[in-house]
């Protein structure tokens, strides 16, 4: 997959570049991340070829496709009208036929890299389980420590042997026999809803579809769940949901489709918080009246920081005010976005506490603990607390901000130096796994000379 320059790969510390003054600019952010991995994961089970247009092309979406394609999809680039990128068309070779076909057809041992991508690692095993093949799955060393012991016993659970050495994380071995038969199943999806949604993206290609049950603590992050139910739905799925924690997926073939990814509406955050740490203006075009992204929280989390909220004609316009405001937020259903509230808050007037996110120890690195080690080597107070963060102002000054390997910790640290001379981010190149383009287009947001210009 293509790919832009985010910025030097080898340049390990990377100058935050300050803000003059207020920004003004109009920023186009890729696709969604979340919508472009799930997508094309359910076009690889299609009974024909889809096509994704506008998709994101990152690290994360090129292990996505690399994983695919072991498992027997092709997927190519073709021109499109999306400016980061070619559309990709997929076909669906593995998975021919429907649930009564016996499965996939025999094939060698797979072997699937997936880097740090939570989408590639827990939602492409039940896949994997529907081929005749056995298929094994590793990562980065980050990668081992995250939590996949509920898809190991998930897929046991549905009959599929899965050696992973007693670990319950990566490296583990899917040994697949060509179907997955389905039925009932019971698992604790509170480490991660990415559990829930593996699941029942692979359901229909069940002989029996699932009948899927939570049993635990709350499921974090539940818009990803619905969003998956909605995607779903979209292709024809029949889905019901009606209970709480109970997820119902009827067999059936997926239909091949055509669809336009929406822009990823996290990825818009650091952006939309530099109008705010500056009291500047940013607008974000293409932004969906409605959507199950967890992103669009910003419009309330932004305004909750002091910034006036504006959305008219598909744009979402942020002003921020004299000062950042100091907040107590349940950012439960949008974890991704607390690192971003996390460096808004080391320049707010007042505490914060950003609660509902323990969850987040599980994700890229702990990045409850990555924050509070960041923000306190600047010159912050940050504490831990068991569910989340607290913030108190204190004076900042320079330093290295480390990002852990993690492209939100990263543009944190890219936040922070908006106000604070002498802030390096580490590996900024880290970016790349959701956003190649971020370090380009933060240049280009802090030249633009007005909010009508555009980066």
């Amino acid at each position: 997959m293509s790919t832009s320059a985010a910025a030097s790969p080898e340049l390990r510390h990377w100058p935050a570049p300050a803000a003059a003054g207020p920004v003004n600019a109009t920023v186009q952010v890729p696709g969604s991340k979340s919508l472009t991995n799930r997508y094309l994961l359910l076009a690889s089970v299609a009974g024909s070829p889809s096509r994704l247009r506008s998709p994101l092309h990152s690290r994360d979406s090129q292990l996505m496709v690399a994983a695919l394609k072991q498992l027997g999809a092709s997927i190519e680039e073709v021109p499109g009208e999306g400016r980061f990128g070619p559309d990709l068309l997929v076909t669906p070779a593995a998975f021919t036929g429907d649930n009564d076909d016996g499965g996939a057809p025999e094939g060698s041992a797979r072997s699937v890299d997936c880097g740090l991508a939570g989408t590639v690692m827990r939602f492409v095993p039940p896949v994997a389980a529907l081929l005749a093949a056995d298929t094994r799955f590793d990562g980065d060393p980050q990668a081992r420590k995250r939590p996949m012991g509920a898809i190991v016993e998930a897929l046991r659970g549905l009959g599929v042997p899965v050696d992973d050495g007693g670990s319950g994380s990566l490296p583990f071995t899917v040994h697949g026999s060509g179907s997955v038969e389905g039925g009932s199943l019971t698992i604790d999806a509170s480490a991660s809803s990415q559990f829930v949604s593996a699941l029942l993206l692979a359901a229909p290609r069940f002989r029996q579809g699932l009948e899927l049950r939570h049993s635990g603590p709350a499921v974090p992050s539940l818009p990803h769940v619905e969003m998956t139910v909605q995607v779903l739905r979209g292709l024809g799925v029949d889905v019901d949901d009606s209970e709480p924690d109970c997820w119902k997926v009827r067999p059936g073939t997926i239909a091949g489709f055509d669809v336009d990814i929406e822009p990823d509406l996290s990825n818009a955050g650091p952006f939309l918080a530099a109008a705010v740490a500056t009291a500047g203006t940013v607008s974000v075009p293409n932004w969906p009246e409605t959507t199950t992204q967890g992103g669009d929280h910003w419009r309330h989390i932004l305004t909750a920081l002091g910034a006036d909220v504006r959305y008219e004609d598909n744009t979402l316009q942020v002003t921020g005010g004299a000062s950042v405001n100091g907040v107590d937020l349940d950012l439960s259903e949008a974890g991704e976005l607390a690192p971003t509230v996390a460096a808004l808050s080391a320049l707010a007037t007042g505490p914060s506490r950003l609660r509902g996110i323990g969850h987040l120890r599980g994700h890229e690195t702990d990045r409850l603990a990555a924050l509070v080690t960041e923000i306190n080597r600047l010159g912050g107070d940050a504490a831990e607390t068991s569910d989340g963060i607290t913030v108190t102002p204190a004076p900042l000054h320079g330093g290295v901000f480390h990002s852990y390997d993690d492209h939100r910790m990263a543009t944190a640290g890219a936040i922070i130096g908006l106000l604070v001379d002498g802030v390096e981010v580490e590996n900024i190149g880290t970016t790349a796994k959701t956003m190649p383009e971020f370090a380009q287009l933060w240049q280009q947001m802090l030249a633009a000379k007005d909010h009508t210009g555009g980066a």
